[in-house]
């Protein structure tokens, strides 16, 4: 991915990253250097936390990436799918109901969340929901579309 540009942001723009993170996944990121960085071929805009890509903007939203929300590990908006679920979603398919063991409640359709595999807790996507939280686990249907996962351009890409 080419670089197009990158700018440290000024205190109230990461002011609004930091109260976006802790309302949406109750995390606090702390960071000496925010930078946003755009990219010529994709619509992809990443925030780098003292260098690491933890933050993107989904539709304009601020959230997590993948490696962000591993950093620090969200407890909100978090969907864990088993470990038959792992392969599919590591490589970028849509979340089934029939993968998901458990979903948060304060889940709404179209919030982003993040998806982790239940044995150890390691964050494969983010993605946007299309049901509550508490109807996610079921028997058949897509309850949730990927956006950024595990492998992706956006996780190889280093600041």
């Amino acid at each position: 991915m080419q670089v197009k540009s990158r700018h440290h942001l000024r205190s109230d723009a990461v002011s609004d990253v930091e109260t976006a993170l802790e309302e949406q996944l109750g995390v606090s990121p702390e960071g000496d250097a925010y930078e946003r960085v755009e990219f010529e071929d994709t619509d992809w805009e990443v925030v780098l936390i003292d260098g690491e890509p933890q933050v993107a903007y989904f539709d304009e939203e601020p959230f997590l990436t993948v490696r962000g929300a591993n950093a620090y590990e969200p407890e909100k908006r978090l969907v864990t799918v088993d470990a038959g679920a792992i392969s599919f979603v590591s490589d970028g398919a849509d979340v089934m109901r029939p993968g998901i063991t458990e979903a948060t409640d304060d889940i709404s359709p179209d919030d982003l969340v993040v998806i982790a595999e239940e044995s150890h807790g390691k964050v494969l996507a983010v993605g946007r929901a299309r049901v509550n939280g508490d109807e996610m686990a079921g028997d058949e249907g897509k309850v949730v579309d990927s956006l950024h996962h595990v492998g992706d351009d956006l996780y190889e890409f280093s600041g």
